[in-house]
């Protein structure tokens, strides 16, 4: 049996994302209940009502995730699609807010739920923001496709990486699966989704030629719109992470910095 991946280390082999997606789904989803932590509202977005999901198919140095992305069999809750939509709608109406997301984890992983999950919102003057990796979009060609019923979605899709070395070497994954999140975006860019894209570029771990390569793949699958270009900030779980990883980025800053 191989062990579950938790955070990367030095040592750390490359997984098959697919692979990592299926074990977590096995520990955070059952039947079409989902695994939280939290349900809240945020100033991101102009204010949004959040559901903090448990587990993800990646392990990104940087990221900022609670301990319940390695770790999904020790934290949360499970909820249904419908309970789900109750507390998040609950606390949209509180807060008077018009946008909604699950956030946190992998919100793909567990296609059931989070179809459910759209079902529910879809009688409701709300957006649902979708945030994701698209590993899972990428990989299953239905996936989009029951996506785009839905006209209150959009689709934020953050690249990780623009070639195979620095795919693995920051995620944690096979590098061989890079291109996933490339297929996810010419897909959706087929069907008309409203989406944009989301790109780790931070200079400081990301080269130029890795930039342009990476913007050289999204023009290929169709995308030339704008980019949210994301860079690293120091929260403890990236410390953390990155510590383990064996970068030293942030060894003299903290959350506070």
């Amino acid at each position: 049996m191989i062990e579950y991946q938790r955070f990367l280390t030095k040592g750390s082999k490359p997984f098959n994302p697919l692979e990592l997606a299926k074990e977590t789904e096995d520990i955070v989803i059952k039947d079409d209940a989902r695994k939280y932590t939290a349900f809240y509202c945020t100033g991101v977005y102009g204010g949004i009502s959040t559901g903090y999901t448990v587990g993800c198919c990646l392990r990104c140095i940087f990221c900022w995730a609670s301990p319940s992305r390695d770790f999904p069999e020790k934290y949360g809750f499970s909820v249904s699609p419908e309970e789900a939509y109750n507390r998040l709608m609950k606390n949209a109406i509180k807060r008077r807010v018009k946008r909604v997301r699950i956030s946190g984890g992998e919100p793909t992983i567990g296609k059931n739920h989070l179809i459910n999950l759209l079902e529910h919102l879809r009688k409701r003057d709300v957006l649902f923001i979708l945030e994701t990796n698209g590993i899972l979009l990428g990989a299953d060609d239905s996936y989009v496709n029951e996506l785009r019923r839905f006209r209150n979605i959009h689709i934020r899709l953050c690249i990780k990486a623009g070639m195979e070395e620095g795919f693995e070497s920051r995620t944690g994954a096979k590098g061989e699966f890079y291109k996933l999140p490339f297929i996810a975006v010419g897909r959706l860019v087929k069907t008309k989704i409203d989406f944009h894209v989301a790109a780790m570029t931070d200079k400081r771990i990301i080269s130029k030629e890795e930039r342009k390569k990476m913007l050289k793949e999204l023009a290929k699958v169709g995308y030339n719109d704008w980019i949210e270009e994301e860079t690293i900030a120091p929260y403890d779980m990236t410390i953390k992470r990155m510590r383990s990883a064996g970068m030293k980025l942030f060894n003299t800053l903290s959350q506070s910095d």
